[in-house]
Parts: C-alpha cells; structure tokens; sequence
C-alpha cells in the first residue's frame, strides 16, 4: 500500500497545470493591488480591473511562456528555480511597462494604462505569491511523502563538508525517509555543537544505550581521507552494535559532482582489511605498450581477464588473449566488445599445445607476452603433481622458448607467495617455473624474463571471501583450516597493476613483489563478514575448524631463504634479489622433470621437484616421507 501512494504522489504535475496555476495566482494578485493601493476601499470601482485583467494575463503568458518559469518539477523547487520565477515575474513588469509606453505613444485605449505603482505592487506580489507556493507545494509532498515512507534512523560520522553534504542528500531524497538523529566528529570543537537543530557528539557519547534508545539502524561514514585504521576502529564499533555500515564515495566518483543516494554503499570485506590500496600512475607504461601486440596467456582467468582490460586502456596494437576455457574466454570477450574495445584476436587453446602455441607466435609477432595461466588450487594440485607439473611449469617453458624464438622484448610471469620457501606442489612447481624464466633470462640473449610475486587476490576464483559468502549465505558453519592461519590480501586491479608496472620497468632477471602491508588473521576476517551479514558469530553463523589441508601454511612469506631485497621508484614494489645457481644445470634439472613427468608415479614426479627445490618441504601433505628420506 506505501509503495502505490508513494508512486501516486510522485508523479511529476503537468506543465499546463502548473501554468494554469501561475496565471491564477497573478490574476488574483493584480485584482488584490487595486485593494492595496486603495487601502482596502469598500468605494473601490472594480469594473477597471476587470477590464485590464485579460491584458494583463496575456502579457504574464507571453513572459511565463518565453522564460519557462513554469517547466520546472515543483517538488524539487530549488534556487534555478526561485531565479527563473523572479526572472519571469520581471519580466512581465517590462512588457507592461513597454506596453503603457506603446498605448500613451500611439494613443490606443487609455483603460489599458497600468500606473507604476501598480505595476509594481504586481511585480511584488507575483514574486512572493509564485516563490511560496512553489515551496508550500515542496513541503506538503515532502510531508505526504516521508508519512508513507518506512523511517530509518542514522547516524553521520562526519560533521564536516562531506557530513553536511550527506545529510543534505539524505533529505532531499524521496525513495526513502531517513532520519539523521545525530553526528559524529573527533573534532573537539564540534562537539556540543548543531546542524540544522542536529547534535554533534563525540564518538564515546554514542554507546549502545544510545542507539537502541534511538533506534538507530546505519552509520554512514562521511570523513575525506579516513585512514584503514580509523576505517576499522568505527566499523568494528558500529557492527558490534548491530548497524548497518556504510560509506561515502571518493568525490570523484560522484555522478555529475552530485551526491546520489544510492552510491552510499554498505561497507564490505574489502575495505576492513587493514591495508592502504596501492596506487600505481607510471606514464612509462604508456609508452612501453603503445603501438605493441601484447599476448595474454590465461586470459580468462580472474588476473588474466583484469590484465586485459586495463592494456586495452592503452593504444596497443593488438592484445591476443589465450586460454582453454571458452565459456569464460567468451564472457571476457563480450565484455570488451560492449566497451567498443576491436584490437582483440581470442584463441581457445592450452599453452601445453606447442603446435598451436609455434602457430599464433607466428602469427602475432607478440612484443610482450604477459603470461597468467596456470593451476593455482593448493589441495588439487597436492593431489595432481602430474598436472601441476604439465601447466605451470611445461606450460611456461613452452611460452618461454617461443619467446626467445620469436624474438620477445619481454615476458612477464603472473607467480605467488607460495612459492617462496614451498610446502606444497603447487608453490613448488611455481618456483620451478620462476627457476625457469630466471635461468632463461640468463643464458639467453633476447627476450628479458620478469616475475611477478604477489599473496591472495580478492573476489578470484577460488579466494576465501567468495567462499565465506557462499557459507554465509547457506547458513553456516564457515570452514577454517586453522584458528592462526594469516594472509597477505591484495585486489585484482591491484595485482594487475603490478604485472604491467613490472613489464614497463623489468630489465629481466627481476622478481617484482609488493609491500603488501600486514598479513590478515583469517578469523578475525571471518568474523567481520558474520557482522557485515547482519549476523552474530557463534549464536547464528559458527566457524568450524577443519584442519590444514594437504600442503597449506599457517602463514605465507614473500622473500625465499637466500633473498632480500632492492628498492624501486615506487616506495610499495621491491625488486627480489635472488641466490646465484648453476643456471644451465638447473635447466637440464627441469627438462628432466618435464620428460619423466609420470602420472602412475607421482612420488618420483614430487621427488624430481624437490631435488631442483631443495627449500620445498612438504606440510600436513603425503609427500612428507620424501623429506624423511
């Protein structure tokens, strides 16, 4: 029933009605000046004005009409449209003033004549009259409106510009009724202070007494440049207590400079995480990919699809996009295509396929290739060393060697955090594959090999966010491997930014990786999305904790045994320093391991990797004996 009144009155008035409306108004005012002027007469001869009144009404239409006074939505009455009323309204004193001057000039009929003061007793008239019930109108809709509307009482954390701009969106808003019960700022001087008849408190004023006295339902944080600490600490409160958390937008993302309702977002996971987003801005990416054929292998993975997107913001020539999953490799595709984005050539392929890899090498003459695919699941892959053999590492060395055949500026190689200092197959054969470009980078003499090193991607395929989501959402419990298990989190564009960074200032040789700031306890990360949800953790979602799974970590590392590291440009990337090897003998020691990749023996397959990995050893994981050993 509220959202059918609520369609009712919002329907805008027509424009003829509106008109009809003024014209009335002006009418009655030019009959009441006659009564003003003759202060308030009971002689006075009416028989004049009623005469002059239709001259006079079609003036006010000639003016109404000419300046569109009456076009605007009344509800939403603001200063354009007091300045468009006054400017009509003045109008309408001109054409009269100019039409007496015509009459007297040119001797018409005299009784037309208005005297100046009556002129401008309508002018004053007209100016208060339409400028009230303009807003008369606003403030009984306004009224009927928010009566049959759901109230939800807030809170702004923020009694600054931003704080005033957002209780100003909030009222002038009329798909929901939100009422703003108090502010809250650090500032001392704020303190005790109002807005608009609105108290400013101190954020240890309002308890949780506070808010269920109020019924507060959401806090909406209104604060420019708020720091990831400060972020945590509010939301943490706020949560605590049951509210919504929400946020405002970077004014730059506001649309048309204005404010919208609907881009204060409810705070998510990914803003709680404790850490400042990494901002990369290098004008030498430009000019390293302009005009180039960039390939993509794993394109249609959650880096590979993202690395994609952000080249084809450059004028490359062509970026060529390669993966074997079609459905995926088509959504991305589509995608670009929507975004008007041609220069794209997409091939359904394996990069274990050398045949088809030698055919589009040869083809595309790439000039960077920026390789991301692989198998990056740790319980899967402790289970397949085979195939985790035959991707990450015969799928690189495949993309490798054409490279240097094809003369290649750079490759670029998407890795991890697990393959530092391994403790599963899955970070052991990404070392390998580092191993591989590095040694190639080396002995080779054309194509420069770069490595990218980075920990968890936020929202990828398979990351643990999606999956508590999911968890959630069915109700509960959520898995954990491990009360003490931590992560290094950083976003897709984040990680993206990093594998093209590295391609435009890698002289080869290098392993890249981020100050990715500090690691995240993976229960304290479960038990924020519980409260996000609405939720209480044990009582409505518990945390069940499984056990580490074959080859997992407590904790992961960025720097293996033997490293450390050189500063860059940017103050949040650091370039690996790895620990010298016989170079050639550590290739021979990978094309072994590639040709006796055996799928009934998948002890010796985990044998051969750790005698070119020696820091690799297994955790919670069947291949634990070859350690013994």
């Amino acid at each position: 029933m509220k959202k059918y009144v609520v369609a009712k009155i919002s329907k805008n008035i027509p424009r003829s009605l509106v008109l009809l409306i003024d014209l009335s108004i002006v009418a009655v005012n030019f009959i009441f000046s006659y009564f003003i002027l003759n202060e308030f007469s009971s002689d006075l001869d009416l028989m004049k004005p009623f005469i002059q009144l239709p001259y006079v009404i079609v003036i006010t239409l000639i003016s109404f009409i000419t300046l569109g006074s009456y076009k605007g939505v009344i509800r939403h009455t603001g200063l354009r449209d007091t300045i468009s009323i006054y400017s009509s309204v003045s109008l309408l004193a001109l054409l009269l003033l100019i039409a007496n001057y015509i009459i007297i000039k040119f001797d018409y009929s005299p009784i037309y004549v208005l005297t100046i003061s009556n002129i401008i007793v309508l002018f004053l008239l007209n100016t208060i009259a339409l400028i009230t019930s303009r807003f008369l109108f606003k403030f009984v809709f306004k009224s009927l409106l928010k009566r049959s509307l759901d109230t939800v009482n807030v809170i702004v954390y923020g009694a600054g510009e931003l704080g005033t701009i957002v209780y100003s969106t909030l009222e002038k808003e009329n798909t929901q009724r939100s009422k703003v019960r108090c502010f809250i700022d650090d500032d001392p001087r704020k303190r005790g202070n109002k807005i608009d008849r609105i108290d400013i408190h101190s954020n240890a004023h309002v308890d949780k007494e506070y808010v269920e006295s109020r019924e507060i339902k959401e806090v909406i944080i209104a604060i420019k440049n708020l720091s990831q600490a400060k972020l945590l600490e509010i939301s943490d409160k706020f949560l605590a207590m049951g509210l919504k958390v929400k946020m405002v937008p970077p004014v730059a993302n506001w649309v048309g400079s204005d404010l919208q309702l609907n881009q204060i977002k409810e705070i998510n996971i990914e803003d709680l995480l404790n850490r400042t987003p990494i901002q990369i801005e290098n004008p030498l990416i430009e000019k390293e990919v302009s005009g180039k054929v960039i390939l993509v292998t794993g394109a249609a993975g959650s880096i590979g699809s993202e690395i994609v997107r952000q080249l084809t913001n450059y004028k490359c020539k062509e970026v060529v996009l390669v993966d074997q999953a079609e459905s995926c490799l088509y959504d991305v595709e589509q995608d670009l295509k929507r975004k008007q984005k041609t220069n794209l050539t997409c091939y359904v392929s394996d990069v274990r396929d050398k045949g088809m890899m030698n055919k589009i090498f040869m083809t595309h003459q790439p000039n960077i290739v920026f390789h991301a695919a692989a198998y990056k699941h740790v319980p899967l892959m402790e289970a397949n060393p085979y195939e985790a053999v035959k991707i990450n590492i015969g799928g690189t060395k495949i993309i490798a060697d054409f490279s240097c055949k094809y003369n290649v500026d750079k490759f670029v190689m998407v890795s991890t955090d697990k393959a530092v200092n391994p403790t599963n197959v899955m970070g052991a054969t990404k070392r390998v594959a580092e191993m591989y470009i590095g040694s190639k980078n080396k002995i080779g003499n054309c194509t420069k090999f770069i490595t990218t090193r980075f920990g968890n991607v936020l929202g990828s395929n398979g990351s643990v966010i999606p999956l508590f989501k999911r968890q959630i959402a069915e109700g509960g419990p959520i898995t954990l491997t491990h009360p003490d298990i931590t992560r290094y989190f950083m976003t897709i564009p984040e990680a993206c930014q990093l594998v093209i960074e590295a391609g435009s200032m890698g002289c080869g040789g290098e392993i890249f990786i981020f100050d990715m700031g500090k690691s995240v306890r993976i229960m304290d990360l479960a038990k924020r999305m519980i409260k996000l949800s609405g939720l209480e953790y044990p009582s409505d979602i518990d945390i069940k904790i499984t056990g580490l799974r074959p080859g997992e970590k407590l904790y992961e590392e960025l720097l293996n045994d033997g490293e450390n590291t050189l500063p860059t440009h940017h103050n949040k990337i650091m370039i690996s320093k790895s620990e010298d090897f016989d170079y050639e003998e550590k290739i021979k020691c990978i094309e072994f391991l590639i040709k006796e990749n055996n799928p009934e023996d998948f002890l010796s397959v985990v044998s051969n990797i750790k005698k070119i990995v020696p820091e690799f050893i297994s955790n919670n994981s069947i291949f634990e004996n070859l350690d013994k050993k």
